[in-house]
């Protein structure tokens, strides 16, 4: 019975994906979004994408610390003024850095609309990175980084990126460090915004209570007044480096360890192949070969995992366990041979399809809410999807063949090419 109430569950959730229509909207201005409209609630959400990111940045830690200040005052409200309205309408307004795109959200009720697109055009076009705010906001972050040390899993990321892409941006810490941190000023801040808050490669996600008509002209209020363009990108394509070993030394009863390799991007032919491979391999949870061999069979850790990170110049598979300092050698022995296991023979017939089935089916159960609908409009945008992609996905996981799962195992899982962190003690290892 309680199986038959999920699959009930399961296929009502499934059934608004199919009504999902997605529109263009494009403002006089020229100034376009793509919008899903859904009058059902009186919420409005909306995503940002602009080009850039930590990769741009000259000193570390710029794009984050610039991001954390939009919504800390702008035009003529300072920071407690800006905040307090935003608070006082329930509006949700904030913006995060990535390594190749700063990320933007705004969520409000209809009736507040109209203001919650006016504050967003303040904090992109006139933000003020006041003297008290960026003192505040660049303690927040310093503290931030000192817990970061403390956490065997934020040290384990940081090592390994910095161990797989050196000098490349990719390698820098997102928020950078102590040092570069204290270095930011206020002028480089202010300069950063200017110089990458452009309308160039701008990429806009509406969601919910809205039409076109009522989108387009504040589009152009909110967006038209940005410069028409940013400076050109210089940054290079990045591949992980293969094979590296680091032990970072911390007294800790667990180690905890990272371990990944060069992927492939968005926009490979072999995407839909690789995202089925990884979640048979490590990304499937419980039913994933990793969580089965080093879980289920040995009891050795709690969660052992695999991702595809796809970047704008490059991309990863990279995944992460924890377990015992005596049992972290035998933990990555085994996932070195699952990851060979798979690259010399791709999955079975059963895997596939189980495969298949979940990555198809538990897909609507994404778009649970306008902000994620909104999200997704600007992944889709980004990553050069088409406006039909909700349409065509489903289809192009079904048309992923063994031959094809096969061929992707060999390219992209090297089991003596895996980059490796480790953080703890672990008994067996070459220390520094």
């Amino acid at each position: 019975m309680i199986r038959l109430l999920l699959i009930l569950c399961l296929a009502l959730a499934a059934m608004p994906a199919g009504a999902v229509t997605v529109e263009k909207v494009v403002s006089p201005g020229g100034v376009e979004a793509w919008l899903v409209q859904d009058h059902a609630n009186p919420i409005v959400a909306v995503e940002l994408s602009f080009a850039g990111g930590a990769a741009v940045e000259t000193v570390a830690g710029t794009a984050s610390m610039m991001a954390a200040l939009l919504d800390e005052g702008a035009g003529p409200y300072d920071s407690q003024a800006f905040q307090g309205k935003l608070e006082d309408l329930s509006i949700t307004l904030a913006f995060d850095a990535g390594k190749d795109f700063l990320r933007g959200h705004v969520k409000t009720l209809t009736e507040n609309r109209d203001t919650a697109f006016d504050l967003l055009r303040l904090a992109l076009t006139q933000a003020r990175f006041d003297k008290e705010p960026v003192a505040r906001i660049r303690g927040q972050i310093l503290a931030g980084l000192a817990r970061e040390q403390q956490s065997p899993e934020a040290v384990a990321a940081k090592a390994w990126y910095r161990l797989a892409f050196g000098g490349h941006p990719y390698g820098r810490p997102l928020r950078g460090d102590p040092d570069s941190v204290k270095a930011i000023t206020a002028a480089e801040l202010k300069a950063h915004a200017r110089l990458w808050l452009s309308r160039q490669d701008l990429v806009i996600g509406v969601s919910g209570d809205i039409t076109p008509a009522e989108l387009a002209p504040l589009l152009d209020r909110t967006f038209g007044t940005l410069p028409a363009r940013h400076p050109a990108i210089a940054v290079p394509a990045a591949a992980a480096a293969a094979g590296r070993t680091e032990v970072v030394v911390r007294d800790n009863p667990q180690s905890i360890a990272m371990f990944g390799a060069d992927g492939i991007r968005r926009d490979d032919p072999d995407w839909w192949p690789a995202y089925v491979v990884n979640y048979i391999l490590g990304g499937g949870g419980f039913s994933s070969r990793l969580t089965e061999e080093v879980r289920e069979k040995r009891g050795l850790a709690y969660s052992v995992y695999s991702y595809l990170m796809p970047f704008e110049r490059g991309g990863i598979i990279i995944g992460g366990v924890a377990t015992e300092n005596a049992r972290i050698g035998q933990s990555l022995d085994l996932i070195r041979a699952e990851w060979r296991r798979m690259a010399q023979s791709g999955p079975d017939d059963a895997e596939l399809q189980n495969a298949k089935t979940y990555l198809t089916g538990s897909f609507p159960l994404s778009l649970d809410s306008t902000a994620a609908i909104a999200g997704l409009l600007v992944t889709m945008q980004v990553d050069r999807l088409g406006i039909d992609y909700l349409e065509r996905r489903n289809g192009f996981i079904a048309a992923v063949t063994a031959d094809d799962t096969r061929r992707v195992a060999r390219r992209l899982l090297d089991a003596d090419g895996l980059t490796v962190v480790v953080v703890g003690r672990p008994d067996g290892m070459v220390t520094p």
